[in-house]
């Protein structure tokens, strides 16, 4: 039987932390930037946590 792949696009996406929690990285943030402020533009830099309830399918996606 084949090895199982991981998926290209959550491996870009996704990124695990120390303690088992998936990070990802805000959203509207890829173009129109002009029109937000930049306590806005600041905040967005960070990233955020995934939702507990989305965390078992993001793990298998990354196989992690």
């Amino acid at each position: 039987m084949p090895k199982m792949k991981s998926k290209s696009s959550a491996k870009k996406r996704f990124r695990m932390n120390k303690n088992g929690v998936i990070k990802r990285g805000c959203q509207y943030r890829s173009h129109i930037m002009t029109k937000k402020s930049s306590k806005r533009k600041m905040r967005l830099r960070a990233g955020d946590t995934v939702s507990k309830a989305d965390q078992p399918k993001i793990a298998k996606a990354i196989k992690v």
